[in-house]
């Protein structure tokens, strides 16, 4: 009924130059009912009358876009208005990628982001392309789609090197050699044990704020400087800042990054302080009369500049705390709601401080861990390999985000154009019932050989990224949750409960729009702790 209406509307003001009628013709050629109605435009009315005929002109195409929109290269096109699609994809991912796929058998669906197009895949062949082809590009794709990463350039400093994928991991495995994570160990079983001593002898506490808490300083000292990681007052700044940009990703201020919004202004900061504080540090490093082995002084020796060095630290932060921090939490999580799988994981590790350490030390716990050499830690321990493993599986259901910058691709018999971005949401793979068993359940024995379920498909754990993207750090993350889940369940008696301290029999489940933190659905959980080891 819109479109007949504007039709009949355009018919009684047609009044375009011949000129004008070319135009139109041209441009709207792939939309019969514009088509016709642009030979009916008469070439001797004045401008103004040709300006009410080209302006309904466009609105009448808008609308038939709106409402009947195109398939490209046989994708379905999502109808509706682009900034509603666009403010669903932004506050609720997860559900908005599933609301649509659940409607359809289709292996693919594309939807307008303002002016850009997003097509999202499923399915094991999307998946393949996603992760597997080298015009999809990964930074580019979160550049936009995703927003409360920091970015220099936002605050005019111009940064070169760190933008490059490979120079970033380049640097990562530099620092997460077999020696310097030896070297750093101690230190960092006694960061945890200083943060948990905080704790007190007994209480209540959320996971989700003291876990973090200690994965921040860790993390900072991975990547940056002793100076710096044992400054509590600073990394408390700090930390309150990178909050403050994951608030600052609101759907305005992604959909409108020009727009000088609120959001906007808290981000940019928040990035200029937490550039500054950092840059203070690297300078302070690079003025040392005596260099140490810490992060930064090794990327000074390499010749880097403040500002890359500054950039790196960032970027390593950012993505260390994300993903460390949610991974540490549910780990605990889970084995606190599943005593079976708690009592095996502790088994081991006193059985591995046993081995290498004997029951008769007189040091406090985080020493005797620390004298636990790391291949013990990377190659003994099975049980908490399946753990995380299985954490990672049932908490890494976001959305993996690429840009197409080379070439058309076909996928699943439709056509990503150049330009497009693409969209793949984990939870396809990772609750897929064909691959997983019960996949809502916690069961590590999943893995165990002979069921082995994630090898069912192709790329079908995604804990540790894959094809053209794995983890680069990897081994460092697996080490921090490996180390926090020793000390809390060799140090401590705990249990999950709910705020008013009673036993929670509902397990918590992960928020599968939480792209930052994935804290639990619903009402939030506590751990009940009591220490039995100091």
């Amino acid at each position: 009924m819109a479109i007949e209406i504007l039709s009949t509307s355009l018919v009684t003001f047609s009044s375009a130059t011949q000129r004008t009628t070319m135009s139109l013709n041209a441009t709207f050629t792939n939309v019969p009912f514009l088509h016709d109605i642009s030979y009916g435009v008469l070439n001797d009315f004045n401008v103004v009358k040709s300006a009410s005929t080209l302006g309904l002109a466009f609105l009448a195409f808008y609308v038939y876009r709106l409402f009947f929109p195109n398939a490209k290269g046989s994708i379905k096109q999502l109808g509706g208005f682009p900034v509603v699609t666009a403010w669903t994809f932004f506050s609720k991912r997860s559900d908005f990628l599933w609301s649509h796929f659940k409607r359809s058998e289709e292996p693919h669906f594309r939807f307008q982001v303002l002016q850009h197009q997003v097509v999202a895949l499923r399915g094991e062949e999307g998946r393949k392309a996603f992760f597997d082809t080298r015009s999809l590009d990964f930074t580019e794709g979160y550049k936009i789609l995703m927003g409360a990463a920091p970015r220099l350039n936002d605050i005019d400093v111009d940064i070169k090197d760190t933008g490059d994928v490979s120079w970033f991991n380049k640097q990562i495995l530099t620092l997460l050699n077999k020696k310097r994570l030896t070297d750093v160990l101690p230190t960092l079983l006694g960061d945890i044990n200083n943060r948990m001593i905080g704790w007190g002898k007994q209480g209540r506490f959320d996971p989700f704020k003291n876990i973090y808490d200690l994965v921040f300083q860790m993390t900072v000292r991975m990547a940056s400087c002793s100076e710096l990681a044992n400054n509590r007052e600073v990394l408390d700044e700090m930390q309150n800042l990178y909050w403050q940009l994951e608030r600052s990703a609101t759907p305005t201020a992604l959909l409108l990054p020009w727009f000088p919004s609120p959001a906007k202004r808290r981000k940019e900061a928040a990035t200029k302080a937490l550039f500054e504080k950092l840059h203070g540090f690297v300078e302070d490093r690079r003025n040392a009369e005596v260099p140490s082995t810490d992060a930064v002084d090794v990327l000074i020796a390499q010749g880097h500049t403040n500002v890359d060095i500054v950039g790196f630290i960032l970027s390593v932060i950012f993505a260390g705390v994300i993903n460390t921090g949610v991974n540490s939490c549910w780990a605990l999580v889970y084995l606190a709601s599943h005593k079976d799988w708690k009592a095996k994981a502790k088994a081991e590790v006193d059985a591995l401080i046993e081995k290498h350490i004997g029951t008769s030390s007189a040091e406090n716990l985080s020493k005797r861990l620390a004298s636990i050499p790391i291949s013990a830690w990377e190659d003994e321990m099975p049980v908490m390999e399946s753990v995380i493993r299985e954490t990672l599986r049932m908490t890494i259901t976001g959305t993996a985000l690429r840009r197409n910058l080379l070439e058309e691709l076909t996928v699943s018999n439709g056509t990503i154009q150049k330009g497009d971005f693409v969209a793949y949401s984990l939870v396809d793979v990772h609750r897929d019932s064909e691959i997983y068993s019960n996949p809502y359940e916690f069961d590590p024995r999943r893995f165990d050989a002979g069921r082995e379920e994630d090898k069912k498909a192709t790329f079908a754990f995604m804990g540790w990224g894959a094809g053209r993207h794995p983890c680069t750090g990897m081994k460092i993350a697996k080490l921090e949750i490996k180390i926090i889940v020793a000390m809390m369940l060799a140090g401590f008696d705990f249990d999950v409960v709910d705020k008013t301290g009673e036993h929670m029999t509902k397990i918590p489940v992960p928020d599968r729009n939480d792209i930052h933190q994935a804290r639990p659905v619903g009402e939030p959980c506590f751990f009940q702790f009591k220490r039995i080891v100091d």
